[in-house]
């Protein structure tokens, strides 16, 4: 806080790296591929989702990619049927090349650039 009890203001998370690609392994959209070039990015099936994809076992908004500075992560929002990172099930979890993350029965393939 500070001298007039006011929070600091939050920094943004800083650019995000280039390169970083979403590729739909398994599902209705097989081989779709989206670029990760914002630090948030929610996946669901309602229309106020950054990438839609209609898909029954998903939420309307199931979870997002996110960069906070520092790493890619993954973040459940709350989901009906969850979210899994590499087979595991996860909350929020920091997200590296080549890592598979489950979102219903979609399967994604996260392809990052490698610092």
């Amino acid at each position: 806080m500070s001298k007039q009890g006011q929070s600091a203001p939050v920094e943004p998370p800083g650019p995000v790296p280039s390169g970083g690609v979403i590729r739909v392994l398994r599902g209705f959209f097989e081989g779709l591929e989206v670029p990760v070039d914002r630090d948030w990015i929610v996946i669901g099936r309602g229309r106020g989702a950054d990438i839609v994809i209609e898909e029954p076992t998903m939420s309307r908004a199931h979870a997002a990619i996110g960069f906070d500075g520092e790493r890619f992560f993954v973040q459940d929002l709350g989901s009906t049927n969850g979210t899994r990172v590499n087979g595991g099930s996860e909350q929020k979890a920091a997200l590296k090349h080549g890592d598979e993350v489950q979102l219903g029965k979609l399967l994604l393939k996260v392809d990052l650039p490698v610092s």
